[in-house]
């Protein structure tokens, strides 16, 4: 993993700034940065500027620190230092760092596994005892549908319509929840995102009507396809689509955009050769209420949720998805919107698997 290095002269202007730096805080890297107040440098990171403005005023540094850039998400683990001339005093500051947000996620998703895990033993245990009874209840209102002492009475078939239909509910909460739980077995081929994303619209449109929302989908000319589950990759975007339809209640607009992001450092990259991978991002914004400040760690939570007829499996199984193609989810929300912003490797893990061109398929089938 390499190491991002700036520097700063005491009156705070940057004297070095090197191409992983300049990679983490996305900036685009130049002659005209050295010499240039990093304050202007970092604009886009306050919370970073902050902690190099403190730098000349502790005499005790933070040494392997942590902080989440909250422009980009991205986690990085620092450490500051003088820089002292020959006399002992400090002419600047140098900042070592490096992006944990790779490592995070897979801490994340170790966590995760563990909690399905247990998870997946108690709903294997009650998912036979909940469904029978569920099916049965469903069938027993259907046969009092047709007897002939209630087929006459409008209040008897709605009441017996209301309990076919909450008995349907459950077992669709059942249903997702053993889905859930499952592991995910990818069925890797090339997959264009325009295709996906086109899938995606559709079936979100058959199960949240859109009524008044404008809908645009923009895809750059020229984007690469990636290594991924065309059905899978389906299911995060239409559960991103109906999330944003469901919030919008009817009015408002949702923007869908892809396209190629920054090459990013390969997850799997563990040599150290600093190879990185293309990727590319799909954001799902929506002019919405926003998420509440205090519900914003737990949307990605399991069995969450703020919607009365809701699962709370949306949005847990979008993060799984994500995650199963190595790839990284933010969101930015707000008052006037929230916005997804998904991250996902041209080529991950799976592509390892794939023939190469050129070579006997001896070497790479059975």
């Amino acid at each position: 993993m390499r190491n991002g290095v700036v520097a700063i002269t005491r009156d705070g202007n940057v004297a070095e700034l090197n191409a992983e730096a300049a990679r983490i805080f996305q900036i685009k890297r130049s002659s005209t940065i050295v010499g240039r107040h990093f304050s202007k440098v970092l604009a886009k990171h306050p919370d970073m500027v902050r902690v190099l403005h403190s730098a000349f005023e502790l005499s005790h540094l933070p040494n392997r620190a942590e902080l989440r850039l909250k422009t980009t998400g991205k986690v990085i683990g620092y450490t500051l230092s003088h820089v002292r001339d020959g006399h002992g005093r400090s002419i600047g500051v140098a900042l070592f760092f490096k992006d944990l947000t790779k490592v995070e996620q897979l801490e994340e998703r170790e966590r995760l596994r563990d909690r399905l895990v247990a998870l997946g033993e108690m709903a294997a245990a009650i998912a036979h005892e909940v469904k029978n009874p569920l099916a049965g209840i469903e069938v027993t209102a259907g046969l009092l549908k047709r007897h002939p002492s209630v087929t006459g009475s409008p209040d008897a078939q709605s009441q017996l319509n209301d309990i076919i239909s909450e008995a349907k509910m459950a077992n669709q909460i059942v249903h997702e929840a053993l889905e859930f739980v499952r592991p995910i077995r990818l069925q890797v081929e090339h997959t264009a995102i325009s295709d996906v994303l086109q899938n995606a619209v559709t079936l979100a449109e058959t199960k949240v009507p859109r009524r008044a929302i404008c809908l645009t989908v923009r895809v750059d000319e020229g984007l690469p396809p990636i290594q991924g589950d065309h059905h899978q990759l389906c299911q995060l975007f239409t559960n991103l689509l109906i999330n944003a339809f469901e919030a919008m209640e009817g009015r408002g607009a949702v923007d869908v955009t892809a396209r190629e992001g920054l090459p990013e450092e390969d997850l799997h990259g563990t040599s150290g050769d600093g190879h990185s991978t293309r990727t590319v991002v799909v954001e799902v914004a929506d002019d919405g209420p926003g998420v509440p400040r205090e519900l914003r760690d737990r949307i990605f939570n399991a069995f969450f949720t703020t919607k009365p007829q809701g699962s709370g499996l949306g949005l847990a199984i979008v993060r799984k998805v994500v995650d199963a193609h190595d790839g990284r989810i933010d969101i930015q929300t707000g008052a006037h919107g929230t916005r997804f912003r998904v991250t996902l490797p041209v080529s991950g893990a799976n592509d390892w698997f794939v023939p190469k061109p050129g070579l006997p398929r001896s070497l790479t089938d059975d």
